[in-house]
């Protein structure tokens, strides 16, 4: 199973999975958090990733749409704050 993956390009968050490659202005986010349910709260949000076998859920805000990230990898809301307060 390949897991989600997020890394930065230039003013932007950019999260790879399978043949999606979504990319979010970083200026545009506006709340990154955990989602502790099993299917996301948020039933509106782009899900991105395989949501069955994963140990995370993690909720990014913005001003336009709303994500949930399914991952096992721990350090993932941590990687996305860490590129936020980066940018500014």
């Amino acid at each position: 199973m390949f897991d989600v993956k997020v890394i930065k390009e230039e003013d932007k968050i950019v999260i790879k999975w399978q043949l999606q490659k979504i990319k979010i202005p970083i200026s545009e986010i506006m709340d990154v958090t955990n989602d502790e349910s099993y299917a996301g709260e948020d039933k509106t949000a782009n899900r991105i990733g395989y949501p069955y076998g994963t140990t995370d859920r993690i909720h990014i805000k913005t001003i336009k749409s709303n994500y949930i990230i399914y991952t096992s990898i721990g350090s993932v809301k941590e990687k996305i704050l860490a590129f936020i307060e980066n940018q500014h």
